[in-house]
């Protein structure tokens, strides 16, 4: 399975916080599963940290590219029809990111790695 997950998912991981789920952190943690950073992803930590939303221990792109590295997550690339599938998803998440993720699972048959609610009322399929 090809695991996308979401902005918290990764902090959780990368933090060994006990808000991860047994179910999430075992699924991230297997080698049997393909698990994802989306750049979206990259980007939110990005804004929120430039905004001062979001501490990190390091800047921006060291602490993204070390963390995913370390947890050994692949990169997942965003493109133009994964941004033009927006207008089709129903308005049940304003979040640009998440809906982004959301449009990439859906595309390209992903499961998405989340406790968000409202990204959890899309098809695509969640994991937590």
């Amino acid at each position: 399975m090809t695991l996308p997950i979401d902005t918290c998912t990764f902090l959780w991981l990368a933090a060994d916080d006990p808000k991860l789920s047994a179910t999430a952190r075992a699924s991230c943690l297997s080698p049997d599963h393909e698990v994802c950073l989306s750049a979206l992803s990259a980007w939110e930590f990005a804004i929120k940290h430039r905004l001062g939303r979001l501490p990190l221990p390091l800047p921006t792109r060291d602490y993204v590219v070390s963390r995913r590295k370390w947890l050994g997550l692949e990169a997942l690339a965003f493109d133009e029809l994964c941004a033009a599938h927006d207008t089709r998803l129903p308005p049940y998440h304003e979040d640009p990111f998440d809906r982004g993720l959301v449009c990439q699972a859906i595309l390209n048959g992903m499961t998405i790695g989340t406790t968000d609610p409202a990204i959890q009322m899309y098809s695509a399929p969640t994991l937590w």
